[in-house]
């Protein structure tokens, strides 16, 4: 019987109320700082503004590298127009151990543990478990 009304059960999701993005003038964007493009967190790598044409504003000539897979992306947009850019939080972790394919890290200003990540493949993953085993100090993550 209870199953009957399974279907009927509606849950309502909450945010955080905070924006992952803001917007911010093309022209105003510089070399190091973050930016989405094709909808990824990127880093910009290069830039260059073309001229004022006749047909409209000056060009802004974007190549970025995305933050998680460091695929290099490109973009172009008038210099006028807005572009979103990432909230994007940089901290460092010291890593405690590795178990079962998860990281078993500290944060080293509250001293909480965080075991939810997945340890990462290929060569990153190699070079984290080996410095891990030479166990020469902290190894920090970020």
């Amino acid at each position: 019987m209870a199953d009957e009304h399974h279907d009927d059960e509606h849950f309502a999701s909450a945010e955080s109320g905070a924006a992952a993005t803001f917007p911010k003038q093309c022209s105003a964007l510089r070399k190091n700082e973050h930016v989405m493009i094709k909808g990824r967190p990127c880093k910009i790598v290069e830039m260059s503004t073309s001229k004022t044409g006749k047909h409209g504003h000056a060009k802004v000539h974007l190549v970025a590298l995305d933050i998680f897979t460091n695929k290099k992306l490109e973009d172009i947009c008038p210099s006028t127009h807005n572009m979103d850019v990432p909230v994007v939080k940089r901290r460092e972790f010291i890593l405690m151990s590795i178990e079962d394919g998860f990281c078993s890290l500290m944060d080293p200003e509250t001293c909480d543990l965080k075991d939810d990540l997945k340890m990462p493949e290929g060569e990153l993953g190699t070079q984290i478990k080996e410095a891990l085993d030479k166990d020469e100090g902290s190894v920090l993550v970020s």
